[in-house]
């Protein structure tokens, strides 16, 4: 935990590109009956400010807002429900370059990877081809970079193929690097949809709203297209920058 973190409880952000298992983490800590959880909470402001084609995208500015001022304000103020953790689950590329992050002192900044190439045919298979802005790597490299400089210290980084492989010990692990207890509850969850995922949920959320816990690893063979192949490309160096640091229990 960082010397920056208030007090009241713990402020968790894990900071990951789409098409990850970011959901399914954010369904572990909510499991936990000391976490709260809040998803995405930049969507919104995300999809106002650029104006991009994203499945649902009215309904998610109507349903989460788009006031990015209030949003953070949110995301550094009081944790609901009488919590003591509020776990945040963002995208990299939801924080835009014209967003003051000082706020980002009052979080525990965490990042999680997947390899670029399972990432762009899973987000083909629901938008189209996966531009190098799409997939947040660059946003991902850049914020690391930010954060390490503004806390001094190196922030936990996980990345979902050793994740899967073996959950108990990588949550564990990044239970000690925030500063709280493993909760074993965080291992299965009941399957459906919850209150807490956002408006886009029935766009992304299938397997997750049947999962019960974590999909144990299965390495599938990914095809790509030209132009996925020459993204993939572009989004490794930045991948491999943060793997190595990634938490190794």
């Amino acid at each position: 935990m960082t010397e920056s973190q208030p007090a009241a409880g713990i402020r968790i952000a894990m900071w990951s590109g789409p098409r990850n298992i970011s959901t399914a983490l954010m369904r572990a800590w909510e499991n936990r009956a000391d976490c709260c959880v809040w998803d995405e909470p930049l969507y919104g402001y995300y999809l106002a400010q650029t104006g991009i084609d994203h499945p649902g995208a009215d309904e998610i500015i109507a349903a989460h807002g788009s006031n990015a001022h209030e949003i953070i304000a949110r995301c550094r103020g009081p944790i609901p429900s009488g919590k003591t953790i509020f776990y945040q689950k963002h995208m990299t590329l939801h924080l835009l370059p014209d967003l003051e992050r000082d706020w980002l002192r009052s979080l525990v900044n965490c990042f999680l990877l997947r390899e670029p190439e399972p990432v762009i045919a899973s987000y083909s298979a629901v938008r189209g081809g996966a531009t190098l802005d799409d997939i947040g790597f660059v946003q991902q490299a850049e914020l690391f970079d930010f954060v390490r400089e503004l806390t001094g210290e190196v922030p936990a980084v996980i990345d979902s193929r050793e994740f899967l492989q073996q959950p108990e010990a990588q949550l564990r692990a990044l239970c000690a690097h925030v500063g709280v207890d493993f909760d074993p509850a965080m291992l299965h969850w009941p399957a459906g949809v919850r209150d807490s995922d956002g408006a886009w949920g029935k766009y992304w959320y299938d397997s997750v709203w049947q999962s019960t816990g974590f999909t144990p690893w299965l390495d599938k063979p990914v095809e790509l297209s030209p132009a996925g192949v020459k993204t993939a490309a572009a989004a490794r160096p930045y991948y491999e920058k943060l793997y190595a640091h990634r938490l190794c229990p």
